[in-house]
């Protein structure tokens, strides 16, 4: 059954050629993030003053930017940052917002107001607004860049949860499980918040391509990776200066790494969605 069950998922995903491609393309960013080091043989922060604002050529593929640093070589590094930041962002909010929305959802009365309430302050700020004066407040490094996207994303996965053991924690295997003598612990960790993963696991998938979007806008506006590290949205900005001149592939290319990274982890959420929905397996 489980085979049989597997082997229809794949079907059904096969169909999905645009879903297999974003997946593929996740695939590869991950392995460039990973040998980023070894792919080039140019240091990504090293300026090069004779090689300055070269177009794209065979010494250089993607041209060089305003110090003679060769782009490939810097998208290629960027990539480690990007993914990083967005996973490690995601990882964070994920982790904490599962356990605040358990806790409110199935215990309920005064823990269920105060998280709440708390959970809409934050939701009161626009989420980049809100992480804009947390990179602002604490300084736009790398740490506090994963923490500010996190905290903006922890209202979205307590809400979720919330809902999902509100909806479980009444049905008939719940009661069950308290009957026989579980603690509450168990019950909640072990009994009904595997059945309220599947939304979440969508979401989180969805949340990376926002949290690359965020701190690349971050970068863009001064306020998140900091130079001479490499990050899209800071070459992006570099970039727009130049557009004017001529020198388009100073932003073209760090460009299209973001629209293929966001683009990617959307459309492999949409597929996740359809694969997990119970009611789109009869389709």
């Amino acid at each position: 059954m489980r085979r049989s069950a597997r082997a229809a998922l794949w079907r059904r995903l096969r169909r999905n050629t645009l879903s297999l491609a974003a997946l593929g393309m996740l695939i590869v960013l991950t392995t460039v993030a990973l040998c980023a080091p070894w792919l080039t043989p140019y240091d990504p922060d090293a300026p090069d003053a004779e090689h300055v604002l070269q177009a794209p050529g065979l010494r250089h593929w993607l041209g060089t930017d305003i110090y003679g640093r060769d782009q490939l070589t810097r998208i290629l590094h960027a990539s480690r940052i990007d993914l990083l930041v967005a996973l490690g962002a995601t990882l964070i909010a994920l982790s904490t917002g599962v356990v605040l929305g358990a806790l409110a959802g199935y215990r309920g009365g005064w823990t269920d107001q105060l998280l709440m309430r708390a959970i809409d302050a934050v939701m009161a700020f626009p989420s980049f607004i809100l992480a804009m004066g947390i990179t602002a407040a604490l300084g736009n490094n790398t740490l506090n860049v994963i923490a500010a996207i996190a905290i903006t994303h922890v209202p979205i996965y307590t809400r979720l949860i919330r809902g999902e053991m509100l909806r479980v924690r009444e049905m008939e295997y719940a009661e069950a499980a308290r009957t026989v003598g579980n603690r509450q612990r168990r019950i909640i960790f072990h009994h009904l918040l595997p059945n309220c993963l599947p939304p979440v696991i969508v979401q989180a998938t969805l949340a990376m391509g926002f949290a690359v979007l965020t701190v690349a806008a971050l970068s863009f506006i001064g306020l998140g990776i900091r130079p001479p590290m490499s990050e899209w949205g800071a070459m992006t900005a570099e970039g727009a200066g130049y557009i004017v001149s001529g020198e388009w592939w100073l932003f073209l290319f760090p460009g299209l790494a973001i629209i293929a990274a966001v683009l990617s982890f959307n459309l492999v959420g949409d597929a996740l969605r359809d694969l997990l929905d119970p009611r789109m397996r009869g389709l």
